[in-house]
């Protein structure tokens, strides 16, 4: 009955996993690792409190029987007993399959599960809006405590630590579909005036300081482009800009909170950051779809703080911290 079971659980974790993988649906992986966490912990307490004294009951029972049998052949004076029940005594005590494949990875998947929910969450870079200081195929690291600690799934913040500075590079849940995991660069944060016209940022009506650091060359692209130096609160970091590329914004339909707080021209975007939101854009500046068109970030959609990348394995020269 148990056998079954599990490997009807396993069947359906292959479906889900399979149809994530193939794109029928999008999978929420701090859910499926939040119920593997659950299932397996049933049946480790099942096996520490019901399984694992019955087999070792059952295997006392064995050595009972042969000692009591050899005990009676020794009265009728047979001193010499064949047999070993040390052979059938090992496989009353053996875990079944269906307990080494889910009690046996209790353990494994908890530790996976709070190191990810309360420490750190790796990610990878599917697109290049953080190009030059992201790349396409980058694998990095989330802080995920360093914006305080919320409870996994529901992410909600159950003790304050910072609060995102602008310059921090963040992932967040996508506000238009919160199953989809986005990362940009804060650059406004509650109370500021952020704008974005001609290709220039200024934030509380002061131009943020930039200047010009060559040209950025896209492998992909196999184009280059003019690259420029930043500072915001959080420090300096690179970002690209394409001189000939429009300045003008347009609002996606889906912005439909604060959206009275931004004024778009041909010239850019302003707009007003609520409270308890961010202001967030992409290092390349001019391919990234940010909140400039769909608007502002909510403090709980905030997943935590990028901060290195741990691999890429097109270019190992990648891995290591950034700003």
């Amino acid at each position: 009955m148990m056998s079954a079971l599990t490997a009807v659980l396993y069947g359906l974790l292959a479906v889900y996993l399979g149809g994530w993988f193939l794109g029928f649906w999008i999978g929420n992986f701090s859910l499926l690792l939040l119920m593997l966490t659950l299932a397996t912990m049933g049946f480790w307490f099942a096996e520490r409190y019901r399984f694992a004294p019955a087999r070792s009951t059952a295997a006392e029972r064995l050595q009972a029987q042969d000692a009591l049998r050899r005990s009676e052949l020794q009265k009728l004076g047979i001193q010499q007993v064949d047999g070993d029940i040390e052979a059938a005594r090992a496989k009353l005590l053996a875990q079944p399959w269906w307990l080494d494949w889910t009690a046996g990875l209790f353990p494994v998947i908890l530790a996976v599960f709070l190191l990810r929910s309360f420490l750190f969450e790796p990610f990878k870079i599917p697109s290049g809006s953080m190009i030059p200081t992201l790349l396409i195929g980058d694998l990095i690291l989330v802080n995920k405590f360093h914006y305080g600690v919320r409870l996994p799934v529901i992410n909600t913040k159950i003790i304050a630590n910072h609060d995102p500075k602008s310059g921090d590079v963040i992932v967040f849940r996508y506000p238009v579909d919160p199953r989809v995991d986005y990362i940009k660069r804060v650059v406004g944060v509650p109370g500021d005036s952020v704008a974005y016209l001609n290709q220039k940022l200024s934030i509380n009506g002061t131009p943020v300081p930039i200047k010009a650091d060559g040209d950025f060359y896209d492998e992909d692209t196999l184009r280059y482009a003019k690259r420029f130096d930043e500072q915001l609160t959080a420090g300096s970091h690179r970002l690209l800009v394409e001189p000939r590329a429009p300045s003008m914004a347009r609002p996606m339909e889906a912005f439909a909170n604060f959206r009275d707080q931004c004024v778009y021209s041909a010239e850019g975007v302003s707009c007003k950051v609520p409270t308890g939101h961010y202001f967030v854009m992409g290092d390349n500046r001019d391919n990234s779809q940010d909140s400039r068109y769909w608007g502002f970030v909510p403090d709980g959609n905030i997943v935590g703080r990028a901060f290195m990348v741990w691999m890429n394995f097109s270019n190992l020269r990648r891995i290591g911290t950034f700003d």
